[in-house]
């Protein structure tokens, strides 16, 4: 048997029900979604901040093996003979001389060494020192003398124009003494990223970043301390920065450029002789 109540309920539930559509056809679709959304995002966020809860961190990224690998890279330059060791840029100045003068000449062997071999570099700064190496002896030099004394220094011809034009701004804007930041380092001629930050770490005693150099490039590329790789210094001095615990900054480079000088070398690298041929990704190639 059919209800006359029954129908009744019926026809009421669909009237109730076409009523709403109509009701809501005005509203754009859009806006009742954004609505909801709203919502739902304001009840979520005060649940999170009623049990204090915070958004879990992601772990940073860092290499695999990277703190056995520096181990044994010290282990192999605990003898330090590396050329870097005898010759670096911390041999190259005249350490009797007055502080400004110092840092004068860290930042003069820094612009002598790109390009360069530590002991072409290193042999250059002693004729340099021989004829007293300071911002006024430099800008009283002529430009043929200088090249004569800093040749075969790569890139000498453009070396003596950098030079000149450097020690001229530093004589002018900095009194003769070399600026105190990578910024202002990075603005004059013939100072790139690499020497800024180590004429920071040598002269002022400040470590401001990885300094980035050729061997230190290719190695943590070899090493896949850098996520992907890269192309040039600076990118892997970005990507290393990024992991690399700041202490080790300072360390960093006079340890990667002996290693590079003597084992991990550009062409043919000595893996048969490296403690990390076990633990290095590009050994395995070999």
């Amino acid at each position: 048997g059919f209800s006359p109540l029954a129908a009744g309920l019926k026809i009421s539930l669909l009237s109730l029900a076409v009523s709403q559509v109509h009701s809501t056809a005005g509203i754009p679709r859009r806006s009742r979604r954004r609505k909801s959304v709203t919502i739902a995002y304001e009840s979520g966020q005060g649940d999170g901040a009623e049990q204090g809860m915070s958004e879990p961190q992601r772990p940073r990224w860092e290499p695999r093996d990277w703190r056995q690998q520096l181990e044994r890279i010290r282990e192999m330059r605990r003898s330090r003979d590396a050329p870097v060791d005898e010759m670096g840029v911390e041999k190259c100045y005249d350490s009797s001389a007055p502080p400004q003068v110092i840092r004068y000449q860290v930042l003069l062997s820094l612009m002598l060494s790109s390009q360069t071999k530590d002991q072409v570099t290193s042999a250059a700064m002693l004729r340099l020192r021989e004829h007293g190496l300071t911002v006024d002896s430099i800008l009283q030099m002529d430009d043929a003398t200088l090249g004569q004394i800093i040749y075969p220094v790569g890139f000498w011809r453009n070396k003596v124009k950098y030079i000149k034009q450097t020690t001229a701004i530093l004589k002018e804007k900095y009194g003769g003494d070399i600026p105190r930041t990578v910024d202002e380092l990075v603005q004059l001629p013939g100072v790139g990223p690499k020497m800024a930050h180590l004429a920071m770490n040598i002269a002022w005693d400040s470590v401001s970043g990885i300094a980035v150099d050729t061997h230190v490039h290719r190695i943590t590329n070899r090493l896949k301390w850098v996520k992907k790789e890269t192309r040039y210094p600076e990118e892997t001095r970005v990507a290393l920065e990024d992991w690399l615990p700041r202490d080790l900054w300072r360390e960093i480079n006079w340890l990667l450029v002996g290693f590079g000088q003597q084992t991990c070398l550009p062409v043919n690298p000595r893996c048969n002789e490296c403690l990390n041929q076990d633990i290095c990704p590009a050994a395995k190639r070999r």
